[in-house]
């Protein structure tokens, strides 16, 4: 029986200089969805699958997402001073027990894999699993709980991948398709980033990952990869023949929130799955007789 998920690490050490000047003095993965930062989606989304600790690899400029995943007293004493229970209780509910949460520093910008290195010590030799708060995924089941159950079936790494437009596999990490079992498709290569003409196929990887801890052997080499960084990519091509390695082809609509269209795609169609803010959200687009 494969190990259960029990920790999860967020890379947030990104500068978010897309959507400056808002980013300016707060972190990218604090710009709210409706009215939720997007990390929070990506902590409920790990808490709804199973995940109990959770593994922050941050940079200069984001104490406020510690702040975030602290109790505020202050505010605590005042919801309940005003009687606003339901209020106060809300706010407890997302927070991690004492003693879950950890934070460690990306002291350098050396890409996506660097940052997974970062967290190496926490993780040991468990299988763990990798959000990326910029995608953003709108689900009947969590897109990480989708992954999960993949991964107690195959005992082994499992991405989740959707297919994209040809013309964009440069933006995205590849996969190489093999055997496919319904949503579950076999990987037999990665490439990170190829130009349109060189991509093994159309199935790209999004921000979400389950991983064996064997990956920091590889990503411990430092070796640079596409844009002179050390890519999470290219230490997973290397446990391929050598682990289970499978793609989930993942239910639902994701949305890419480190883009300015996709952050505001993202606002629309959360905000249309709140009853009390659907239909001044419908009446708004239909006015607006585009």
């Amino acid at each position: 029986m494969a190990k259960p998920i029990k920790k999860a690490v967020f890379p947030v050490g990104g500068l978010g200089t897309r959507f400056l000047p808002a980013t300016k003095a707060m972190p990218k993965e604090m710009l709210p969805v409706v009215d939720k930062p997007l990390i929070q989606y990506a902590v409920e989304e790990a808490q709804a699958a199973g995940i109990e600790e959770f593994i922050f690899v941050t940079g200069r400029g984001k104490s406020a997402i510690e702040d975030h995943f602290d109790h505020s007293f202050e505010l605590e004493t005042l919801l309940k001073e005003r009687g606003k229970i339901d209020e106060l209780e809300a706010q407890k509910a997302w927070i991690p027990p004492a003693g879950h949460t950890a934070y460690t520093r990306q002291q350098e910008p050396l890409g996506l894999g660097h940052a997974v290195w970062c967290a190496r010590h926490f993780i040991e030799d468990e299988p763990f699993a990798v959000l990326l708060a910029d995608d953003l995924v709108l689900s009947d089941t969590p897109c990480l709980a989708q992954m999960v159950e993949v991964h107690q079936r195959t005992k082994g790494n499992v991405v989740a991948v959707m297919d994209v437009p040809r013309e964009h596999t440069s933006r995205y990490g590849v996969i190489d398709p093999g055997a496919v079992d319904g949503d579950c498709v076999e990987i037999r290569g990665l490439v990170e980033k190829p130009a349109p003409e060189e991509a093994p196929s159309t199935l790209s990887i999004i921000g979400r990952y389950i991983l064996m801890p064997e990956v920091f052997e590889h990503l411990s080499k430092g070796e640079r990869g596409a844009s002179n960084e050390i890519q999470l990519t290219d230490s997973m091509a290397q446990m391929i023949g050598h682990q289970p390695f499978h793609a989930h082809r993942f239910e639902g609509v994701r949305f890419d929130c480190g883009d300015k269209i996709g952050f505001l795609q993202a606002n629309i169609a959360f905000a249309l799955e709140r009853e009390e803010l659907r239909e001044g959200v419908v009446s708004f687009l239909k006015a607006l007789d585009l």
